[in-house]
């Protein structure tokens, strides 16, 4: 398994979007095992990012390169496809990987419980603090960070209980259910409030998959007939839509025409949980359901390691990388992947899935002896499912290559690709994608 080339397909079942694979391997030539470490790679994180690469320096070293993950779960709940547990078609549970299968004999990483909570770069040590216990130091060789996104602070007023009821449930987990329960709780004259923050920010379709899940279920269980008053309102602070435009477009003007009103170009200002309105840049607007999003940042431990160099027009900062290795371009010795990089790809599961196998490949070529030229040409690609009623599905895919001028991954021609209608055909394929795309990364 250790001898792969650089255009290999390695996901099994060849799971597509717009003909592009989910999952390429980057390796461009057999590589000779790296001899065994002084310390191990680690790595800050265990979602899509932190799993993949964990599992792929293992695999392309022959297990020649200790890799230890720190995470703070006791395993990993997947925010792809976690609109439908809104919508009671998927449970929370169902969307937990374990990390059995990195752990076991197949892989050998070590994953430790707790929280990253300091690096040292001058002594390549990191400190995380366990469940119970003292904080524990590590040294490492490289470090790899993926602690994906934290959110800035927005103006927020009312009583402790009804601030409660505010959720994001961006990051999948209670307030997921939180969200789910208080759907369920509408009336049928009740209106459901989403914001969408300033681009850049976590999985660009999805919150107006969001949208559209949520205007199919107040249809078909929170109007009875004739009614016309319950609606979902999107208070988008981007001038449009942010992916998928076209389908998305559709989506609220005639699939779930009369139930969504979008509104572009609100920019959150603050929200009064006890009167249920949300004050916005293009207006105040109530409702019984708020859900909001708010803006961006990297996670704490790649801000507080000063990793996080560029600004957002939104306040938040992400961390500027090399995309042939994503080795920060602030702190040698420290790769920065998924959600926390600033790139020009897309922050979302099966983008952060792709630059770790890059990442992967280029500490593997880092680490051997003697070492290896960098892959000079990755290619990665963005591919996922959005759907827009309980049956029925949109797609969009792009790919990416690097190009050596500007230093950046830019979009092959013709790209992004988006699908030509909401299908129920798509619903179906985009659950042989999901499958397919978590297999790669915990199995």
């Amino acid at each position: 398994m250790a001898n792969v080339t650089r255009r290999q397909v390695i996901t099994a079942g060849g799971a597509v979007a717009a003909g592009a694979a989910i999952g390429v391997s980057i390796s461009q030539q057999a590589k000779p095992a790296a001899k065994a470490a002084v310390a191990p790679v680690i790595v800050i994180g265990g979602g899509m990012a932190g799993a993949t690469v964990a599992k792929y320096i293992r695999l392309w070293s022959a297990k020649s390169i200790p890799v230890t993950i720190i995470e703070s779960e006791v395993d990993y709940t997947s925010n792809i496809m976690s609109n439908l547990v809104l919508t009671g078609q998927k449970t929370l549970a169902s969307l937990h990987y374990p990390y059995t299968t990195l752990k076991s004999a197949t892989y050998g990483v070590t994953v430790v419980r707790g929280t990253a909570t300091t690096v040292n770069a001058g002594a390549q040590t990191v400190t995380y603090q366990p469940p119970t216990g003292l904080p524990v130091t590590l040294a490492y060789s490289r470090l790899v960070m993926a602690p994906g996104i934290d959110y800035l602070p927005f103006t927020l007023t009312g009583t402790p209980a009804n601030k409660a009821k505010v959720v994001s449930a961006w990051k999948a987990g209670a307030e997921t259910q939180s969200l789910r329960n208080q759907l369920v709780a509408m009336n049928v004259d009740d209106k459901y409030i989403l914001t969408i923050p300033k681009s850049p920010y976590r999985c660009p379709p999805g919150p107006y998959e969001r949208a559209a899940l949520v205007a199919d279920w107040i249809k078909n269980n929170k109007r009875s007939v004739g009614n016309t008053s319950a609606q979902v309102i999107v208070l988008d602070a981007n001038p449009f839509i942010q992916a998928e435009l076209n389908n998305f477009t559709n989506a609220f003007n005639v699939v779930h025409a009369g139930v969504v009103q979008y509104v572009p170009n609100a920019t959150l200002v603050s929200v009064d949980a006890d009167a249920g309105t949300v004050v916005t840049t293009a207006g105040t607007f109530t409702g019984k359901v708020i859900n909001v999003i708010p803006d961006h940042t990297a996670g704490k431990i790649a801000r507080d390691a000063g990793l996080a160099n560029k600004p957002t027009a939104a306040g938040g900062a992400f961390c500027e990388v090399d995309v042939l290795s994503y080795e920060s371009k602030v702190s040698p010795l420290i790769h920065v992947l998924g959600d926390a990089s600033a790139t020009t790809q897309p922050k979302a599961g099966h983008v952060a899935s792709q630059e770790a196998k890059v990442c992967a490949d280029a500490i593997v070529r880092l680490m051997s002896s003697p070492a290896l030229p960098l892959d000079q040409a990755p290619i990665t690609n963005s591919a996922c499912y959005s759907p827009i009623t309980a049956t029925t599905a949109s797609w969009l895919s792009v790919v990416f290559h690097y190009d050596p001028i500007t230093q950046t991954m830019v979009k092959a021609a013709g790209q992004p690709i988006e699908a030509p209608s909401i299908s129920a055909g798509n619903f179906s394929q985009m659950n042989t994608w999901f499958s397919v795309l978590m297999g790669d990364v915990f199995k």
